[in-house]
Formats: C-alpha cells, sequence, structure tokens
C-alpha cells in the first residue's frame, strides 16, 4: 500500500485535489479554443477515457469567446492556461474557468501576476503555480545549480509571493523534460510545502518515449505518496494521455477503472496466436468497469498456477483454451472462442460495461 505525502485539498469545479482524496487524472485539449464545438468534442473524448480535469489554452484575446462556450458546457472542470498575458487569466476567471494556471516567471512582472491572484480570488477559483525550465523565478533563472534546485526554489518563491497575497489557495508544480531533474524536484518540493502537487514529466516525447519517460517518472513519484493529480504530457491524442495515466495508477494499485490484464510475452512453447488475442480481450476490457484481475496465458507453464490470483484467465494448448477462476479449470473452448468465452466469464463476474 502506497503511503501518500499528505497535503491540503484545493477544489478545482466538482474535483478535489489533495488532503487525501483520489489521484485526479488531466490532460489538455488540441483543438483551437475559438472553435468550442471541436473542443468539446475533444473533451468528451477525454472524458469518456476517463479524464477528471481538462485544460485549455487561450492563447490570445479572440480564444476568450470560445473559452467561454468550452466553460459553460464541459462535463468537466476546465482550466485556462496562460501563458505571457496576464489580462487573459483575469478575463479567463471572470468568464467560467475552473482554476487557473500560470507559470509567474513568464507573466512579465510580479505586479501582473498580483493582478491574477486578485481575479482568481474574486471568482473563487485556485490557482496552479507552474514552474518549467522555461519560466524559472529571475532569481534563480541563471545560477549555475542543477535544474530541480532551480525549479524549487521557484516555485518555493512564487509559493511565499502568494502567500503574502493571503491567496493560499494553490497547487504546486515543478516540470521538467528530464526524468531524474523531475523526480529530484518533486522529492524536495513535498518536504518543503504542504500544497497540492501536479505531477508531470513534461514535454516527454511521442507515444512510445514519452509514455516510458512519464511511466518511470511519474511512477516514481507515486510510488513514493508524492502527487494529487497527474498530466501524462505525450505527442500524440490526448486520449492516450488518459489511457496511459491510468494504466500508471493502476500498476501502482492506486486507482482502477478498468480490469486488469495480465499476459504471458509468449515463446516457443506457445501453439496459438496469442498476441491478437491477448490484444482484442484487452480492447474488450478497456470497455469494462471492475476491478477484476484478468489473465491471458500462452501455455500450461503460466496457465492456471502461475496466475491462480488471476480472478478469471485462459492458459493455451494446442487450437484449445482452458478458461479457469482463480486457478480452477472452469472449461475448454476452441481457439476461435476464446474471447467471447473469456469476456463471458468477465461479465458473469460483474465486468460492467460502460
Amino acid at each position: 500500500m502506497v503511503l501518500r505525502v499528505e497535503t491540503k485539498p484545493v477544489v478545482v469545479g466538482n474535483v478535489t485535489i489533495g488532503g487525501g482524496a483520489p489521484i485526479a487524472v488531466q490532460s489538455m485539449t488540441t483543438t483551437d479554443t475559438t472553435d468550442p464545438a471541436a473542443t468539446l468534442a475533444q473533451i468528451g473524448a477525454l472524458e469518456a477515457a476517463g479524464c477528471e480535469i481538462v485544460r485549455v489554452a487561450i492563447p490570445r484575446s479572440d480564444a476568450l469567446e470560445g473559452f467561454s462556450a468550452i466553460c459553460a458546457s464541459s462535463p468537466m472542470p476546465v482550466v485556462a492556461d496562460i501563458h505571457f498575458d496576464h489580462q487573459l487569466a483575469i478575463e479567463a476567471a471572470r468568464t467560467g474557468a475552473s482554476a487557473l494556471r500560470i507559470n509567474p516567471g513568464n507573466i512579465g512582472s510580479m505586479g501582473r501576476v498580483d493582478a491574477v491572484i486578485e481575479a482568481a480570488g474574486e471568482a473563487g477559483i485556485p490557482i496552479r503555480i507552474g514552474v518549467n525550465a522555461g519560466s524559472l523565478a529571475d532569481e534563480y533563472a541563471d545560477r549555475d545549480w542543477p535544474l530541480a534546485d532551480k525549479l524549487v526554489a521557484s516555485v518555493v518563491a512564487f509559493t511565499e509571493h502568494f502567500e503574502s497575497r493571503g491567496f493560499t489557495n494553490i497547487v504546486l508544480s515543478a516540470k521538467a523534460s528530464s526524468v531524474t531533474s523531475t523526480v529530484a524536484a518533486y522529492r524536495a518540493l513535498s518536504k518543503l510545502v504542504a500544497y497540492p502537487l501536479h505531477v508531470g514529466v513534461t514535454e516527454a516525447g511521442t507515444s512510445l518515449s514519452g509514455t516510458v519517460k512519464s511511466a518511470v517518472g511519474v511512477g516514481i513519484l507515486l510510488a513514493e505518496g508524492i502527487g494529487d493529480t497527474i498530466r501524462v504530457s505525450l505527442t500524440a491524442d490526448p486520449v492516450d494521455e488518459i489511457l496511459v495515466a491510468w494504466e500508471i495508477l493502476s500498476a501502482l494499485d492506486l486507482r482502477r477503472r478498468t480490469p486488469e490484464l495480465v499476459s504471458c510475452p509468449t515463446c516457443a512453447r506457445c501453439q496459438i496466436d496469442l498476441i491478437p488475442i491477448a490484444e482484442e480481450i484487452e480492447r474488450r476490457l478497456k470497455t469494462r468497469e471492475s476491478s477484476l484481475k484478468v489473465a491471458v496465458m500462452g501455455c500450461a507453464v503460466n496457465g492456471p498456477g502461475e496466475a491462480r490470483e488471476a480472478d478469471i484467465g485462459v492458459a493455451a494448448g494446442q487450437g484449445v483454451g482452458l478458461i479457469f477462476a482463480k486457478g480452477k479449470p472452469l472449461r475448454k473452448v476452441p481457439e476461435s472462442e476464446i474471447v467471447s468465452a473469456l469476456m463471458e466469464e468477465v461479465d458473469r463476474l460483474g465486468g460492467t460495461t460502460k
């Protein structure tokens, strides 16, 4: 069991971050914010995949009208993502944002940051102080320090400024594209502040490299109890970010949304075409809501004995599959019926269709 670092609760729309609440899954839209219909369609797809908070960029003032419409119809809390122009953050707070995300280091001046703080306070919404390598506090940006140290010092400095303004409704992040710098920064930050932490490896990469870097970086931190909300950053469809995020949470037994699939890597002992069978079962399991563990094994070696902890599973033989539950055989089916037979048992055990 992972013992989580205790943090203060912050409410974003109808989602609580920190304070022991379930780790919330986030992503960000890639559509043009001036097109509310397209953005809301993507938000709907993200929600279906398990997203709980969505971030929407407001790059220019002409996106504010679309942003307001998005907030009004979104099925989940919308965070306004603002860089450089503090006035956009102020208007977003006034037009329906559930939270603001700013990098104080690139807003221009602390006077402008103060104006954003005032707007968020009036709207009763939180601010995420997001710091990365490109938005460090001026006093630390050029120091010959490790990046993690500069990230932490910048976050702490900005946090103290917010506190001096009487604003403590904040979430913090200190992201880097380097896994080691990200982990070091969050480890240090978790010991210095009690605010909820938004965890992720920024600019992680494409589907493969980004998934690996995120799984390692975010996984290490979550395993150490650090992190209250996560965003997996991929150069890919944002729905993929949600799928990866849930896999990370599931692997650590922190949260589970769909059944867990356990499958063997196959070898020369395998006597059926296991890979497409496992992939099809995985695809179907993603449409079910349950905490079942489902095993797909290619031979007797990795069969009911090794997978006895699975709620339901199949061990393949020459052209047949032995369906078993908790290590006990139930029945044999032809290879062509393995998928349907296994899913029948999953549904019988409570795998509710989404």
